[in-house]
């Protein structure tokens, strides 16, 4: 199956949020997989041909992801 451009990127945001969890303590690095994956599902249902909101989201995601990504963020409240 073929993705489309802004399903790569959505993907592509994804991977890069579980790469990030793999920086984090040990200890926190689950919560943070969760808090990426509630984050993503919460918006699952969106209608893919949606581009102005997926790409809100994207924005969205990519600032969240950046701030979560700092090395003083050492957890994510549940």
């Amino acid at each position: 199956m073929r993705l489309s451009g802004l399903q790569r990127e959505v993907l592509s945001l994804y991977r890069q949020c579980l790469r990030e969890c793999r920086k984090k303590p040990q200890a926190t690095q689950a919560h943070f997989r969760s808090f990426a994956r509630r984050e993503f599902e919460k918006n699952i249902q969106l209608d893919k041909r949606d581009f102005s909101v997926i790409e809100f989201f994207l924005r969205k995601g990519r600032r969240q992801m950046e701030m979560y990504a700092s090395p003083g963020v050492k957890d994510v409240r549940q």
